[in-house]
């Protein structure tokens, strides 16, 4: 089987077996961490990481074979800050829950790019630690092993969502042209607004949408929402857990 054919999982290989090897899959995948969080995951190419470990772009090639087995390392990397250190880690299920939905948010907040990414194969060995650290306290909870894949899922789903959505926020606002859709926004919604179909929107608008665009804004900026909302989700549990 050639190479192009070969789908095995990059952490089925294992790392090539020099007594002192001049580079690792760690160092290229944490700079290629480094050059994603300054420039977007656009800009990593091996010729990149090469440049900057001092390296022979065909060299890295020997410890990883095209891009989409970079995009894996560097995804795996990122989950192993997912982890929260065990002897750091609540005995109670739902502290221990929203630690681990914490650090993921900040791993996230870290690294906004994983989102325009190209996905990559789960599997990987700080991906799987991350599942099984979840899965250990969402089972403290006493319920079937169904509610606490739930309760798992649920919580993963919570913190992905929040960090995607604050993502495109952070882009639409700050992006080149932000001004300006802005004001074609306000303008549309002016004429919207004077067909009488939407009151609601309407009183949270007031006389001046643009104010009320800036109110909503910073309502969906305040750095306590997230808190806020995974205490909501963390007491529906609870419920569940109690009933």
């Amino acid at each position: 089987m050639s190479r192009s054919d070969d789908h095995t999982p990059i952490w089925a290989r294992p790392a090539p077996g020099e007594r002192r090897p001049a580079h690792t899959r760690e160092r290229i995948a944490e700079t290629a961490l480094l050059i994603a969080d300054e420039e977007g995951f656009e800009a990593v190419t091996m010729r990149r990481i090469a440049r900057v470990l001092g390296a022979g772009t065909m060299t890295l090639y020997h410890y990883v074979r095209n891009k989409d087995e970079l995009a894996a390392l560097m995804d795996d990397a990122i989950m192993g800050e997912l982890l929260v250190p065990e002897d750091e880690l609540a005995e109670d299920w739902r502290e221990g829950m929203a630690q681990i939905a914490r650090r993921s948010y900040e791993a996230f907040q870290r690294h906004p790019w994983v989102f325009d990414q190209v996905p990559v194969p789960p599997g990987g060995p700080n991906a799987l630690r991350h599942v099984e650290q979840s899965l250990t306290v969402a089972s403290r909870t006493g319920l079937g092993e169904q509610a606490v894949f739930e309760i798992v899922a649920l919580v993963d789903d919570y913190v992905l969502g929040f960090a995607s959505r604050a993502r495109e926020a952070r882009s639409r606002d700050t992006g080149e042209g932000a001004e300006d859709r802005l004001d074609g926004l306000v303008a549309y919604l002016d004429a919207l607004l004077a067909t009488g179909e939407f009151p609601t929107i309407a009183a949270w608008a007031g006389d001046d949408p643009r104010a009320g665009f800036a109110r909503v804004a910073a309502m969906a900026a305040d750095p306590g929402r997230f808190e806020r909302g995974l205490q909501s989700l963390l007491d529906g549990i609870e419920l569940r857990v109690k009933g």
